[in-house]
């Protein structure tokens, strides 16, 4: 016999989690000492929303099972945004929050879980593909069992069990449980997908961070090279396609190329979508003159498939890795249309202009920062983008050298989970070299979860890019409306003491050679840097393209 904590924390170990993130409460306390016990460090995150975001991160890291604890009431409810960031990222984090006791439920008590109180599980709901109360520990096996069952089955995501103090301390007889292994069926439709793509035509790949969730990197670059289709991306697309490929465009949508404006403008008979639900931010700058013909649209989930864009759609149900590698099986019988198509064509030279290296005004451009970054980071670096204009920029200007390196959210959009989740990549891989690029609004909100990588040596590189403003907000409401009000900070962010303070490794730069080496300085410290980048903040985003 075993407690139902130890034999989760018993699984946990199993399964090779070695952080569980979270803030302590008296409900969930029998949960985090067990934890201890098996040897698995709990990582003392700065608020619950934080641990969400980092356990998100390493479970993105790990492609696998990720944990993340809040205590009863306002400690599951400030996981709610965790979990909904999580969904959209298609993360399998298990949350687990407490109750004070099942046994007293119906009378008086202080952050009441259940429907007396603050019903977490009905709250977890809509943010998580499963959401159970265990009010007896000997049915916690088959709710545990079907929480990671789908956390795993068909398109990931999270789930979140509510798991009473007097649950967890009650012994239960041990059991033994495997993650599920995933099964892919391929789908029935792919000589249909052949044909369509082999007729003549003007033809376009966009991929999604479906791709990123499948890791269908280099099926990606076989398709488009078998059939000389050139790729763009969704800004959530960012980072599966390596930037100077002679069928790269780059990103379409808000932060994207001209390349790719030039090549969709006029209409296309084909456009071949890979793992997106294609959000108004990936349609900005689409509209019906440009629609194309017809769209084969590649996802796990059928929800969007020919709603965004409403021409004749075929849709390719499943895993895009596994479909991708069945389609070309099914080449092998049959001939391959190669579509012609010159990237010079549709490039667009940028101005000449003085080299971003050799200015020294202040402040700096953001476009002349993410340059500098371009410059100065390696192949394999990771650099997790949150959201705002900062990555927008980055979404234009910086180049993917190896697919798989640059991650961004553009569905739920989460201000300040970038932080977290680039705590929780460097913890999951220590060797991995990690960035986190984001901005004040974001850092004014989740930044003390900087805090959390000092104290667990996630030694990563914070960017922040400061210009005194919520600068994607202001710059909609200016254009949109004739005036932005509430978007303005009357007291800056000082990045620079706020690292200090946490005791990270701080710079503020004013200039881009500043900033380039400040970079330089932060890749040969061993401990967590933050570098202030003072953006110019008349800097028009390249965000204006959505109403």
């Amino acid at each position: 016999m075993k407690k139902v904590s130890e034999i989760l924390a018993v699984h946990f170990k199993k399964w090779g989690i070695n952080h569980v993130f979270g803030i302590p409460g008296k409900a969930v306390t029998p949960l985090i000492l067990d934890l201890n016990h098996q040897g698995i460090e709990f990582v003392l995150s700065k608020h619950e929303s934080g641990a969400g975001f980092e356990a998100a991160g390493y479970a993105l890291m790990n492609n696998k099972l990720a944990v993340a604890i809040g205590t009863s009431g306002p400690g599951g409810t400030n996981l709610l945004t965790a979990a909904g960031q999580a969904k959209a990222s298609h993360l399998p984090v298990l949350f687990i929050t407490g109750h004070p006791s099942i046994q007293d439920s119906g009378k008086a008590l202080g952050q009441d879980s259940t429907m007396f109180g603050t019903d977490l599980v009905k709250m977890f709901e809509p943010v998580t593909k499963f959401s159970a109360r265990v009010e007896r520990a000997d049915t916690f096996k088959s709710y545990f069992q079907h929480a990671i069952e789908k956390a795993y089955s068909g398109v990931k995501g999270p789930v979140h069990l509510s798991i009473a103090a007097d649950v967890l301390a009650e012994p239960i007889a041990e059991f033994e449980m495997e993650l599920p292994e995933e099964l892919h069926p391929v789908a029935p439709n792919l000589d249909l997908c052949i044909d369509l793509i082999n007729r003549p035509g003007k033809k376009v790949i966009w991929a999604g961070k479906g791709v990123h969730s499948s890791r269908a990197y280099r099926e990606l670059k076989r398709f488009a090279e078998t059939f000389g289709i050139p790729v763009m991306t969704t800004p959530g697309g960012k980072g599966v396609f390596e930037s100077h490929h002679n069928l790269s465009l780059g990103a379409y949508g808000l932060g994207g190329t001209e390349e790719a404006s030039a090549y969709v403008e006029g209409g296309l008979d084909l456009m071949i979508v890979m793992g997106t639900k294609l959000s108004d931010m990936s349609l900005a700058g689409l509209n019906a003159s440009n629609y194309p013909h017809n769209v084969i649209q590649f996802d796990y989930d059928h929800t969007f498939t020919g709603k965004s864009i409403q021409v004749n759609t075929l849709p390719i149900i499943g895993d895009i890795k596994t479909n991708l590698n069945a389609l070309f099986e099914k080449l092998h019988t049959k001939e391959v249309t190669r579509s012609p198509f010159n990237i010079e064509d549709y490039r667009v030279t940028e101005p000449a202009g003085e080299s971003h290296a050799n200015r020294n005004t202040s402040p700096m451009s953001a476009v002349e920062a993410v340059k500098v970054m371009n410059t100065a980071f390696d192949e394999d670096t990771l650099l997790f983008g949150d959201d705002g204009s900062h990555t927008f920029y980055a979404i234009k200007h910086f180049d993917i050298k190896m697919p798989g390196t640059f991650y961004f959210d553009d569905v739920f959009g989460t201000m300040g989970h970038a932080i977290g989740y680039s705590i929780g990549a460097k913890l999951a891989a220590p060797e991995a070299k990690v960035v986190c690029l984001t901005g004040d609004g974001c850092t004014f909100m989740h930044g003390t979860e900087i805090s959390t990588a000092v104290n667990y040596g996630a030694n990563v590189i914070f960017i922040i890019f400061n210009n005194g403003k919520i600068d994607m907000v202001d710059t909609g409401m200016s254009m949109n409306l004739g005036k932005a009000v509430g978007t303005v900070y009357s007291t800056m962010l000082d990045a620079q003491k706020f690292g200090e303070s946490m005791g990270a490794l701080a710079f503020k730069c004013y200039t881009a050679q500043e900033l380039a080496d400040s970079i330089e300085k932060a890749k040969l410290a061993n401990t967590t840097v933050v570098i202030e980048a003072m953006i110019d903040p008349f800097e028009i985003p390249p965000t204006t393209k959505r109403g």
